[in-house]
Order: C-alpha cells, then sequence, then structure tokens
C-alpha cells in the first residue's frame, strides 16, 4: 500500500480552511497513487485547543466536521485518517477517524494517555486500547502521539495483528528523539510499521518538530528531515513484515508468563 503522510504547517484556525488545505492534499496525494492519506493530531481544529475552535471543530462522529472530510475523501477516491475534538454527552475526546475511499467510517480511536495540561485540559481518556480496521489488505490501527511512547500500547497493537500503525502527533521541541528513536525503535521491537505523522511551526507558544516518519519494522525508515511543510510518500509493503517477523521473532519468542505480577 501507498501512504501519504501529510506534514501540515501550522495556520490561524479555521474549517474551511482547513477543508481547503485538505482537498488539495488530497488531491496531491491521489495523483501521486497513494491509497491513505494520514493527516497529524488534531488536524481538524489545531493543536492546541482553544475555547475559539472547540465550537466550530468539535463534534459526534456523524457530526458535519466528519461528513466534511469524508467528502473529501469521496472525491478523490483516498481513504484518509484525520484528528478532530469528538463531542459524545459531556466529555470532548482528542479522537482520530479512519475512513475509506468512499468516506466510510472505518474505525474511530479516543487518545488514551493524555498529555499534560495542553491534553488534560480539554479533553477524557479514551477506554480503548486496541482499535483497528481492515484495509488494502493490511491491519490499520490507531494510535495518537503519547501513545506510542507507551510499548505496552505498541505491542498490544502487533499481538492483535496490526501491520500499519497510524500515529497522528503534534510533538514539539525539544524531543526530536521520539521520532528519531523511540518511533523506529517500536516499528522494530513489535514488528510493524509505524506511520507518525506530525506538524511543523508554532502555534500558540508551541514549536512543533515535524520529522513526519515512517519507520518499518527491519530497523528502515523514511522522514521529513526539512522543517517546512511537505508530503511524504512511501510504500507499505506487507513482505517486509513477513520477513522482519522472521528474522527477528520477537512475538513469537516472548515468555508472557514471566512478565506478569
Amino acid at each position: 500500500m501507498r501512504i501519504a503522510c501529510w506534514q501540515a504547517a501550522c495556520e490561524a484556525p479555521g474549517l474551511p480552511r482547513f477543508l481547503e488545505r485538505l482537498r488539495a492534499v488530497a488531491r496531491r496525494a491521489a495523483d501521486a497513487g497513494a491509497e491513505l492519506l494520514i493527516t497529524p493530531e488534531m488536524s481538524v481544529g489545531g493543536y492546541p485547543l482553544r475555547p475559539a475552535t472547540l465550537a466550530e471543530a468539535a463534534g459526534p462522529l456523524d457530526g458535519p466536521q466528519c461528513e466534511a472530510v469524508s467528502a473529501i475523501a469521496r472525491e478523490f477516491g483516498i481513504a484518509l485518517v484525520h484528528g478532530w475534538p469528538e463531542s459524545d454527552g459531556p466529555d470532548v475526546y482528542n479522537s482520530a477517524r479512519l475512513v475509506d475511499p468512499h468516506g466510510t467510517t472505518l474505525a474511530s480511536y479516543r487518545k488514551a494517555h493524555l498529555f499534560g495540561d495542553v491534553d488534560r485540559t480539554w479533553f477524557a481518556p479514551g477506554a480503548d486500547g486496541v482499535v483497528q480496521a481492515s484495509l488494502g489488505g493490511l491491519t490499520v490501527g490507531l494510535l495518537i502521539c503519547y501513545d506510542v511512547e507507551f510499548p505496552e500500547a505498541v505491542r498490544a497493537h502487533a499481538l492483535a495483528g496490526t501491520d500499519l500503525l497510524v500515529v497522528p502527533t503534534a510533538l514539539m521541541q525539544p524531543w526530536e528523539f521520539i521520532p528519531r528513536t523511540i518511533v523506529p525503535a517500536r516499528a522494530f521491537e513489535s514488528q510493524l510499521f509505524i506511520a507518525y505523522t506530525n506538524w511543523i511551526g508554532e502555534r500558540h507558544g508551541l514549536r512543533f518538530s515535524g520529522l513526519t516518519t515512517v519507520a518499518a519494522p527491519d530497523g528502515t525508515r523514511t522522514v521529513l528531515e526539512a522543517p517546512r511543510e511537505d508530503l511524504l510518500i512511501t510504500e507499505v509493503d506487507p513482505a517486509v513484515i513477513t520477513a522482519a517477523r522472521k528474522a527477528t521473532p520477537y512475538l513469537t519468542d516472548r515468555r508472557p508468563d514471566l512478565y506478569t505480577p
């Protein structure tokens, strides 16, 4: 499967402008042959969230914000992962949604590990550890940003059969070692692909690190090194997963009886 990761530059928030930008990027990704386009954390509304943008960006899974993204997926025939503040009763979640090329929701995930005040001020924690869907012959899983820094979360996906772990993120400076070291290590030790898609630029005093990365289970990775908006297009090959699991069979050599309290 060919995937495209949109390293998006921070701009002034606003749903119409975001949809205009997303439409242009979806066209570009589809023209390049990508089957899946991945956007950063909280791509609808921007990160970190502020009261002025919450009313416009927040909505339920079947709300107009999500439907507007689905329409873009349908227009260009491309699967798409986007983030948004998901409202559910009195709670708001930092969520990510995977839609197929017809705009149909395949999976929706609520960030489980909330990072500091920038998350806890606005969001309730999600309660589902492993959320997956089938797309293009692959099992695609979802985590968000801080979640991937917990090895248990990634290993749970590996044991559940995830081939491609999609991680929209809003990683800030000075934590560039996360995409350079942690993400490739997670992909190698859990024998799956990780698509880690970040913002670039500065917003509300936070400077985002970029370094959008697709890490493979064989220890290789592709990365956007330049600190600018760009589209990272690469292949996710199931044969690489098979070969990696044969060469370093961590999943079959585990001794879970030794790890329990």
